[in-house]
């Protein structure tokens, strides 16, 4: 009998002991804060840019407790594209949208069988968040129960169809095929902050009913707008909702189980137009009103920080921020500002590098990157890895240690190694491709980097046409170790790297990945 009851402790115990192991495993899980600003230059961040005229405390405090990338980049040099290689890991050009943007009403753009960070992460006992700008589309219900997707081309800017397929919008329908069908438990935002509907949504409905049309003298696209909206109130408004999902506790609030470890997706609404800082920051900065809105994304950085340390959670919480292109560089006069405009302040948010938001050029897709998670990546510490953006799912599944399918993330590498200040004798990535708004390529291995195009592709002089119309060399070829401001075009001297780099660019066309096959 006592051998027996011996026995039956021992099983006890080693089966608590098992279950302990398993929570012990699940609780080691970091939590995941993505933050990504919207339109901020490398250059405007204090820490990265000393001729700054903007003050990102918050920002520079970050760094300091963690490790700066100074060679970060965007997966496009536009928003829409770079977002959807965030969540899936894919290079945008790869979907049905090979350049510019989704407009108003634009449906969906993840593919509904293509597996998302945030699916990924649910599938490993995770809940997951997203609470800001989506820009990615939604199935819009109509009051005749047509699709407006069907009515629009992707991708093409047409005003007058856009305002004419607003009116058969049903707000008081649910919205289908956003958010919560592409990995969150959670959705709050505005979608796009510049478009309609000029209103919140929450989950897949609007709180409200935008009844109003837009005012003309409102900053943004024509459009239906809920009573009382304030483009100065966004910001605040999320930064709220963010700081309350960290601080959700029991009872389900927000859909976040209180005992799993969270994704919290924060892309910001600024400082991307409308410019539209509140009253405490105006004035405060010395590169005008856009410097006051980037100084209102470093407070609301530093009310991030916050609170996770009241929370208790900053020591098991991988915190990334980073931008989802560059700046254009508009100084904020209504809201807005011709391009580069904002540099009559002696402040140039793309640094040193040259062009700008939706450019091949450097200034188009080399952004800020900057991650803490105390106890494993060193303080203080720096990188000259080349990252892109596109990398965040293989990174996740490394650090969770489970296979990612291999009909997944195509074009997204572990950069787990760099984060941790790992010592490698190579590259993590082979190469990185870069795409402007125009739809523009450009391939980058080592220190070579090659665009094919004849001009920037994007909003920079020369544009592509003109360019073309110059007699300009059809492609551009330059040594990035000596030329980081793309001076000097070298097609002419090195056309042995230009056919390697053409090639190389092919093949990840042709084989519909760039990352390496996985051996799972």
């Amino acid at each position: 009998m006592k051998t027996v009851q011996v026995l039956i402790v021992l099983i006890f115990t080693a089966g608590l002991a098992i279950f302990s192991a398993c929570n012990q495993s699940e609780e080691q899980h970091p939590n995941i804060v993505y933050i990504l600003a919207d339109d901020l230059g490398y250059g405007d961040l204090s820490g990265l840019n000393p001729d700054s005229r903007i003050s990102t405390p918050n920002l520079d405090m970050l760094a300091a407790q963690g490790i700066t990338f100074t060679d970060a980049h965007s997966g496009s040099a536009v928003c829409t594209p770079t977002r959807y290689g965030i969540l899936t890991g894919r290079y945008c050009w790869r979907s049905s949208l090979k350049s510019s943007v989704l407009w108003p009403w634009d449906g969906p753009l993840i593919e509904t069988d293509r597996l998302t960070v945030g699916d990924f992460l649910k599938q490993h006992g995770y809940t997951t968040a997203c609470i800001g700008k989506w820009h990615l589309g939604w199935e819009w219900p109509t009051n005749d129960g047509s699709l407006l997707a069907d009515q629009l081309l992707r991708g093409k800017w047409d005003p007058e169809a856009r305002n004419s397929i607003a009116e058969k919008v049903d707000f008081s329908a649910e919205i289908r095929n956003g958010p919560l069908t592409r990995g969150f438990d959670y959705y709050f935002g505005d979608d796009v902050p510049n478009f309609p509907p000029y209103c919140f949504i929450e989950n897949n409905r609007t709180l409200g009913i935008p009844s109003l049309n837009k005012p003309d003298n409102m900053f943004g696209a024509q459009g239906p707008m809920v009573e009382g909206w304030s483009l100065e109130d966004v910001m605040p408004a999320l930064t709220r909702k963010a700081v309350e999902y960290i601080k959700a506790g029991e009872g389900g609030l927000y859909n976040r189980d209180a005992d799993k470890p969270f994704f919290l997706y924060f892309p910001l609404t600024a400082p991307h137009t409308p410019i539209a800082p509140v009253n405490e920051f105006q004035g405060k900065s010395d590169a005008g009103a856009y410097g006051d809105f980037v100084q209102e994304v470093d407070w609301t950085v530093g009310q991030i920080l916050k609170a996770l340390e009241d929370m208790g959670l900053t020591e098991n919480t991988l915190l990334i921020f980073t931008s989802d292109n560059g700046s254009p560089g508009r100084n904020g006069t209504n809201m807005g500002g011709p391009v580069n405009s904002v540099r009559k302040y002696g402040h140039n948010p793309s640094y040193i590098f040259r062009g700008i938001k939706a450019d091949i050029f450097e200034g188009g897709h080399h952004v800020p990157f900057i991650a803490r998670w105390p106890g494993k990546i060193k303080p203080r510490s720096q990188s000259d890895e080349v990252i892109c953006h596109t990398d965040l799912m293989a990174t996740l599944a490394a650090i969770l240690d489970e296979p990612l399918p291999e009909n997944s993330a195509e074009d997204s590498y572990n950069i787990l190694p760099a984060l941790l200040g790992e010592e490698a004798d190579k590259p993590i990535r082979e190469a990185t491709v870069h795409h402007s708004i125009d739809g523009s390529f450009s391939i980058r291995q080592g220190k070579w980097k090659l665009e094919l195009c004849a001009g920037s592709g994007g909003w920079s002089k020369p544009g592509n046409q003109m360019a073309e119309k110059m007699g300009l060399p059809e492609n551009q070829l330059y040594d990035l170790s000596v030329d980081i401001r793309e001076e000097y075009n070298l097609v002419d001297q090195y056309p042995e790297i230009v056919e390697e780099l053409s090639a190389l660019l092919q093949k990840y066309k042709d084989d519909g990945r760039s990352a390496p096959e996985r051996s799972n």
